[in-house]
């Protein structure tokens, strides 16, 4: 018998760069499942920013303006009504908010735990006592999202364990499908070395060799604070004549290690920079210690994983943990935090340390800028774990929970 048409929408207003990870997140499931279902028809839910950057001419798959941000009482209002306009069978939310007065039936993808795992009003912009109430207000959503979704879809075994304990559900309601990777690198030595690009781009950002490496946002629950406390003390402690076989060989002295941190620029990047100058660490002038890059281009961000000694993850807690991965993929030699989902996505591709064992950062730092020999390794078993993770497979995944439960007899 033949399966009937069913509508699925996507709920895609983090879609692209607006939504940052969450954002790639959302871009990579829509993008490949509407390719890998050529049945059922699509409504994908878009904002005014980023409506333009979803591209599909298939008549299956059609676009509706939902200029509602997310987190806000308008959310919650309006967001059920477009819904229930648009006459779904299945709606898919990528994150958990999920609106109270959404009495469709939905899956919901919860990344993380973090805004209750690490609530801290240094985490936001608002005051204290109104970031306390929204804190409460997104507990009740996340309560609610979990427990009404048909089907909850994470990113990793260590979230799922902590979505289990934290909301005690049945463990069959939470299905973990892992992130993807995209775009692997030839590695360090293809042709893309033999033209004039790697230099421009590092001109273009005003970052000198040798450097460490950071790209994400900088939350405080990144841990860069102590990175930058890490960082100091290495540079205070290279002999001015110590020889180091970096990446393209040569020698350091203490003056000449930068810590560069991408991302774009925002609040809690401006208040990392007020910490970093208090250290003596950063200042704004082209020999400044640690490079405030902000935002880097695809093209040129490949330049930098491949010219950075290592890329550096001091994360305390994350759901799956997509950069690091990415940096393997693009042929950078990995020294990340050994907490939550790390081991689990990373595994033996990584140097790890204790987050919040300064002396075992400093330790583990050190070693990967000194060996030559063990960034080799890791770069190599960095190549091999990227492909363990595919965002064609993710879709793949999502496909079948929604064909299951949209065809469950």
């Amino acid at each position: 018998m033949k399966k009937s048409i069913k509508r699925i929408g996507i709920d895609a207003r983090f879609y692209g760069p607006i939504g940052k990870g969450l954002g790639r997140y959302t871009q990579e499931v829509v993008d490949n499942i509407i390719k890998l279902d050529e049945v059922n028809e699509y409504v994908i839910f878009l904002t005014g920013a980023n409506f333009n950057d979803f591209v599909c001419d298939g008549a299956r798959v059609t676009k509706v303006l939902a200029n509602v941000r997310w987190y806000t009482f308008k959310e919650q209002l309006v967001m059920p009504w477009l819904l229930a306009k648009a006459r779904l069978d299945l709606v898919h939310f990528p994150h958990f908010n999920v609106p109270f007065l959404y009495f469709g039936k939905f899956i919901v993808t919860i990344h993380d735990l973090i805004l209750i795992k690490y609530p801290t009003v240094r985490a936001t912009t608002l005051s204290p006592w109104l970031y306390w109430v929204k804190n409460w207000a997104y507990r009740g959503v996340i309560w609610s999202a979990v427990h009404r979704a048909v089907k909850i879809v994470t990113v990793s075994n260590f979230t799922k364990q902590d979505i289990l304990k934290h909301f005690s559900l049945p463990t069959e309601k939470v299905e973990v499908i892992y992130e993807g990777v995209a775009n692997l690198a030839k590695g360090r030595d293809s042709l893309f070395d033999k033209n004039h690009h790697d230099k421009e781009a590092l001109l273009r950002y005003n970052i000198s060799k040798p450097f460490l490496l950071y790209v994400g946002n900088v939350y405080p629950h990144k841990n860069l604070e102590r990175l930058l406390k890490v960082f100091g003390k290495i540079r205070a402690s290279i002999d001015p004549s110590l020889s180091l076989p970096l990446v393209r060989g040569g020698d350091i002295r203490k003056s000449d290690l930068h810590l560069v941190i991408v991302g774009k620029e925002d609040y809690f990047q401006e208040q990392l920079k007020v910490i970093a100058k208090k250290m003596s660490l950063w200042r704004a002038s082209n020999d400044s210690p640690v490079i405030f890059s902000g935002y880097v281009a695809d093209d040129d961000l490949e330049v930098l994983f491949k010219e950075a000694i290592s890329y550096v993850f001091p994360s305390l807690y994350e759901g799956f943990g997509l950069p690091p991965l990415e940096a393997m993929a693009k042929g950078c030699a990995v020294v990340s935090s050994n907490r939550s989902s790390m081991p689990e996505v990373l595994g033996e591709a990584a140097l790890y340390f204790n987050p919040e064992d300064e002396a075992d950062m400093e330790v583990k730092i050190i070693k990967i800028i000194s060996d030559k020999s063990l960034r080799d390794k890791l770069i190599a078993k960095g190549y091999e774990q990227a492909k363990l993770y595919s965002w064609w497979e993710c879709a793949r995944a999502i496909n079948i929970i929604y064909q299951q439960i949209l065809f469950k007899k």
